[in-house]
């Protein structure tokens, strides 16, 4: 089949590469626009739009899909869109552009976590299993037809970094095999049935730690921030960010919570139940370090944050 292939950050790669390598044909590329990152806000183009400019594809950039765009998608005389982590909403007459319309892989099981940030409310939610969804796209949010799913038990220490680098991998796989089988008229798609929740976008107060929490869902909060927006806490006025902790133990001193403590080679914090860990931490204005080193370049009477 001739495809279209919509998707934006990292996530989406795997699946370029994984079509690109099938036997069909990829007849154009959509991605967001080339956005500005790091300090000096230089404009750099998304992780699809360069695999893609790398594997010689033809690419189209926009942050909203008009009436000017999906006459450009219609003139590729495509079979069918595929959508990976696009980040922005089509709608008709987009969606009747391909002679299939449109699929796409969500990082979850539909109709659990619909929305931006599946993996990351998933992980937060403190949820044991996970996986991937091939739907029907609609113009209702991540609502369409259910064609093909896989499981993914989450790894209760890995970030949602680390998560959705797996996922990505595992969901190429799927996506392939589901594109294979439309080709073939060998898909039924099946309604979303279940309770459904949703994912929505995150922000920076997201990553703010409560250390009254429980240390489960402090480490939840911590692993699904990670690497964005970020874990942090505020400590003496300046943001502290966490970039990695791990569960201390029923057996560790007790502590206050957001009390901070050395004891037997570790860096540990109090919460609203067990002590956590801080591995890695970030002061403001300065690079990430050690816990301990960065706790010895402090007042020694001072030992609580709020």
């Amino acid at each position: 089949m001739r495809l279209i292939f919509a998707g934006t950050p990292e996530a989406a790669v795997p699946s370029l590469r994984r079509l690109f390598a099938s036997a069909h044909d990829i007849v154009g590329v959509l991605t967001r626009e080339d956005a500005p990152l790091g300090r000096k806000r230089v404009l750099t183009p998304s992780p699809v739009a360069r695999a893609a400019e790398a594997l010689g594809l033809p690419v189209l950039k926009a942050n909203r899909i008009d009436d000017a765009m999906t006459s450009e998608l219609a003139a590729l005389d495509a079979d069918l869109g595929v959508i990976v982590a696009f980040g922005a909403l089509l709608r008709r007459p987009t969606l009747d552009v391909p002679r299939l319309g449109w699929v796409n892989l969500h990082f979850s099981l539909l109709p659990a976590w619909r929305g931006a940030a599946p993996v990351q409310r998933a992980i937060m939610a403190g949820d044991t299993v996970s996986g991937g969804t091939v739907f029907q796209l609609v113009e209702q949010l991540d609502a369409g037809d259910i064609l093909a799913t896989f499981e993914h038990h989450l790894n209760p220490d890995a970030t949602a970094g680390e998560t959705l680098g797996e996922l990505a991998v595992s969901g190429a796989e799927l996506l392939a095999a589901t594109v294979d089988r439309l080709a073939g008229g060998r898909v039924t798609p099946r309604v979303q049935e279940g309770p459904t929740s949703y994912a929505h976008k995150l922000g920076p107060d997201d990553g703010l730690i409560d250390w009254n929490d429980e240390a489960a869902a402090v480490y939840n909060r911590i692993r699904g921030v990670t690497p964005e927006p970020g874990a942090y806490w505020i400590l003496d006025g300046e943001r502290v960010k966490v970039h990695a902790a791990r569960l201390a133990g029923a057996t560790s001193p007790v502590l206050l919570p957001g009390e901070i403590l050395a004891h037997d080679g570790q860096m540990l914090i109090g919460t609203g139940s067990t002590a956590l860990e801080l591995v890695t931490v970030q002061p403001a204005g300065k690079k990430a370090m050690p816990a301990a080193d960065w706790w010895r370049g402090r007042p020694a009477s001072v030992r609580s944050s709020s």
